[in-house]
């Protein structure tokens, strides 16, 4: 044996030094054991057996083998006999009665040893009297008590605490059983009710290993079966269920024991910190995150079906304990379904599997009736049974087929049939290539949701654009969505956009190829099969295009006029997109993101009605904002020789990117602006595209874009666009965007601060200083390659760049002050943030204006790939 079992410590081994060696031998072997691949099941249970043996001696150590009517009693996991590595060790020191003084200063003793071995010890002293007392006020201590085990001592005093537990005075079953139920609500809302969660808690997310242990602890109180082998046995579960609870137990005491033993503190969240090392600990092994992402499907694919059966066996139970739903009459509804209050249930006990299209048709009848809520239990047991033993995909059905169509065309099915069949699985038993997305995670932190969890997301915004309630969040899709006739297509194109990710390549081409594969088998007409296609191979255009391109530039609206062809197609993709962004991440949608896409779509919809053939007049633009804008300054006042002196300073530029109430409110603080040596500095006191605008006007000095986004970056501001231009005579007229760390545009209550230090860095003339602050910790495990791109372009006169980096803080002052340091002019930024991933792009000038020469491109790629480098988190 490789370690020495505390049975055969001799007395003078008892000694801090000794035994943490000891538990520190024992803790080396269950490691190298389970990196061995030995059954984590005996390593769990074998850790309980050794700390069993430890406390058995020390008991003895201490003499109160001989004392009468005291018992040392495992409670909670460790009374299971189940340990993890840095699992507490729950014990109970009881006696009939109180302890005397000198007996508890003695058990003080026993304990702090164990306390001073760092173990992970939850203790209570007690008599039997108080444990009844302590534990009919308290249902967790109750719960503990529940699962108590005799360690050693008196077998008389822990036979009278188990007849005290057991007694139905105790914990009446009914009471018991609402009690953990509400338990369990609340501690799924603590994780928003969903399995996904990107650093999901191994125990408590919804689907952990508190559902199973809710099931045992309600079986065990009142059916009396101590372990789950017993619930079956009884028929609380079926052989199947319980062997899938097993098997869904083991695979997440796997990785609770792989994220224990990378651990030294208890903790049962599976941080992105710990993710790596646990995947590797499982051997899950690929490229990149491909280790992550595959141990991740798999543990959410776990959860998944612990929180299925989780729902099902204790509405089962609430029959058998609470009787209730059986007094219901139900309701016929036809030859193969009923209703029982407000709940469906098959009338065929094999009903699914004798014809599985029906299936579908119980989805039809929830979608067509908004006061059935689910699925009867017995149904749901059928269901699953059902699901596992089909032979093949449901899609091959024929019958099916259209059924799944009428779901589609169902404008209820969104937010109620097509939710319920991915929670139950009835989705990826329809279609293969949903059933291989199911689970699928990235590991970056942008993509909250897994891949089916983002496109059923998807599908419940499409729904919203339904309600004319929502119009002020989505004015567009809410005017558009109820008037597109073929809504099926938009839900098939959503169904589809993810579908390919996680197989390499092009998630959107393939995705775009099973599509129209998918349309045509549906019996589908060709046109529509390619718009669908199409909507899927491109639904990421829109917003890359709004978000990442400069579209305030005649040629980008051209570009995307041209990949979009005509405006059914715009509509149905500004619906797609917007859902989309709403679907990836709660936090993603705001004004600033509804205004781009806005302009764009409005911008599109221009050209498209206008023809392609007859591009946007650059020069009547031009002179159509001047004309409004001179209109609102003369208003003011202000003469139009005085306009047109200020503005025979500006390039033509200005005219052609501002709008004219922005030309008009600039220019009216640039003419009362009397001493133009020193800055001024603009800030809307309403939201702009919903974001703040940031207005810098002041005379043209080194790094003056850094030093800006410095000061802002320092105020926890976030840049998310950028027109940077000179006057004539040398004075910057800079506009930025700015959003706070929320989204939301920035508080008045901050503006005089952002003034009063944007006005002083300027006032100094030097370049600030950039001081870079901490990576916040949910980057510091991310790495992003610094990527640096010139993107081709017919103009001659600027040159683009696409930069990718890991968004750390002071990115943006760096890139301002890199460009600064190498003579580069900046004209335009785009800012995207994705996750830890910064995407922007630049409009900029060489040293001698115009593109920069292939000498320039390249040492700027040195520069900055070096100067980001510096930045990333040590």
């Amino acid at each position: 044996m490789p370690f020495q079992s505390p049975l055969t410590f001799a007395d003078e081994q008892i000694n801090v030094a000794e035994l943490k060696q000891q538990l520190d031998h024992f803790a080396q072997y269950q490691k190298a054991e389970f990196l061995n691949h030995h059954p984590v099941n005996d390593l769990v249970l074998g850790r309980a057996d050794y700390i069993d043996l430890l406390l058995n001696r020390l008991w003895q150590h201490y003499g109160f083998a001989q004392l009468p009517s005291i018992s040392l009693v495992a409670v909670g996991g460790y009374g299971r006999g189940e340990l993890h590595p840095l699992s507490d060790i729950d014990i109970l020191v009881v006696s009939k009665k109180t302890l005397p003084n000198h007996l508890a200063a003695k058990v003080s003793e026993f304990i702090t040893l164990l306390w001073d071995l760092r173990l992970e010890i939850g203790h209570a002293v007690r008599s039997i009297e108080e444990c009844v007392e302590i534990g009919k006020q308290d249902l967790t201590v109750a719960t503990n008590l529940q699962e108590s085990r005799l360690l050693c001592g008196c077998e008389e005093t822990f036979h009278l605490l188990k007849m005290q537990i057991h007694s139905e005075s105790f914990w009446p079953s009914e009471v018991f059983y609402k009690a953990k139920l509400q338990e369990q609500i609340t501690r799924h809302a603590r994780y928003h009710d969903t399995t996904y969660n990107l650093e999901p808690d191994i125990k408590s997310t919804p689907g952990g290993l508190r559902d199973i242990h809710t099931l045992s602890w309600v079986a065990r109180r009142h059916f009396g079966a101590t372990s789950l082998f017993e619930m079956s046995r009884y028929g609380f579960l079926t052989d199947a269920e319980y062997r899938e609870l097993v098997e869904c137990q083991e695979f997440l005491w796997r990785v609770r024991f792989a994220l224990h033993i990378d651990l030294r503190r208890y903790d049962n969240r599976l941080t992105f910190a710990h993710q790596a090392q646990v995947a590797e600990n499982l051997g899950f092994t690929g490229e990149g995150n491909r280790g992550v992402e595959m141990m991740m499907k798999e543990f959410y694919r776990t959860l998944r079906r612990v929180a299925e059966l989780n729902k099902m066996l204790l509405k089962l139970f609430d029959q058998a304990i609470l009787n209730n739903g059986t007094e219901i009459r139900p309701e016929i509804i036809n030859d193969d379904f009923q209703r029982r209050g407000r709940l469906i249930e098959a009338r065929k006990p094999a009903l699914f599997q004798a014809r599985p299209g029906t299936i579908l048709d119980m989805f039809l009848l929830i979608a067509n009736d908004s006061t059935i809520d689910s699925v009867a239990p017995s149904t749901l047991r059928q269901l699953r049974t059902a699901r596992r033993r089909l032979n093949k995909f449901l899609h091959t059905i024929p019958a099916a087929r259209e059924k799944f169509l009428d779901l589609c065309r169902h404008p209820n099915a969104l937010h109620r049939a097509f939710v319920l069949m991915h929670k139950l699985g009835v989705l990826a038993a329809y279609l293969p290539q949903w059933s291989q997305i199911v689970g699928q995670m990235q590991f970056d932190l942008f993509h909250v949701y897994t891949v089916d969890e983002h496109s059923v997301r998807l599908l419940k915004h499409i729904n919203t654009f339904s309600y004319a309630k929502n119009h002020s969040k989505h004015p567009i899709c809410c005017e558009i969505y109820p008037r597109i006739q073929k809504k099926e297509l938009l839900i098939i194109a959503a169904i589809f956009h993810d579908i390919g990710k996680g197989r390499g390549g092009d998630h959107s081409e393939i995705g775009a190829v099973e599509a129209y594969d998918f349309c045509i088998e549906h019996g589908l007409s060709k046109p529509e099969a390619k718009l669908v296609s199409w909507l899927v191979r491109n639904h990421l255009l829109m917003s890359v295009t709004a978000q990442r391109r400069d579209i305030y530039d005649p040629e980008v609206i051209t570009e995307f006029a041209k990949q979009v062809r005509d405006e059914e197609y715009l509509e149905y993709l500004v619906c797609l997109t917007v859902a989309d962004i709403c679907a990836t991440n709660p936090e993603l949608w705001n004004s600033w993101k509804r205004t781009l896409l806005a302009e764009l779509f409005y911008s599109t919809q221009r050209a498209l009605r206008r023809g392609l053939e007859n591009p946007v007049d650059v020069r009547e633009r031009i002179r159509h904002n001047q004309q409004m804008a001179s209109a609102l300054l003369r208003k003011e006042g202000f003469s139009s020789r005085e306009i047109d002196v200020l503005w025979q300073r500006f390039k033509a530029d200005y005219f052609l990117r501002h709008t004219h109430k922005q030309i008009a409110w600039h220019c009216s603080n640039l003419l009362s602006h009397e001493d133009h040596s020193k800055p001024l500095i603009l800030i809307s006191k309403k939201p702009t595209r919903g974001g703040t605008e940031v207005f810098v006007y002041s005379k043209d000095q080194e790094a003056l874009f850094a030093t800006v986004v410095a000061e802002l970056d320092r105020r926890n501001f976030n840049v998310h666009d950028a027109q940077v231009m000179t006057s004539k005579d040398g004075y910057v007229l800079d506009t930025f965007m700015v959003l706070d760390q929320h989204g939301d545009a920035v508080d008045e209550t901050r503006h005089k601060a952002v003034y009063k230090h944007l006005t002083h860095v300027l006032e100094d003339g030097r370049p600030t200083k950039i001081k870079t602050r901490r990576t916040p910790r949910n980057l510091q495990h991310f790495t992003v390659k610094t990527k640096v791109d010139f993107l081709p372009s017919k103009s001659k006169k600027r040159t683009t760049l696409e930069f990718v980096a890991l968004d750390t803080p002071g990115l943006l002052a760096i890139v301002g002050a890199t460009f600064a340091d190498l003579n580069i002019g900046l004209h335009a930024a785009k800012i995207t943030t994705i996750g830890e991933r910064a995407e922007d792009l630049f409009i900029i000038t060489g040293a001698e204006g115009g593109q920069l020469t292939e000498q320039e491109q390249q040492t700027l790629r040195e520069q900055l790939c070096a100067n980001v480098a510096e930045l990333a988190p040590h």
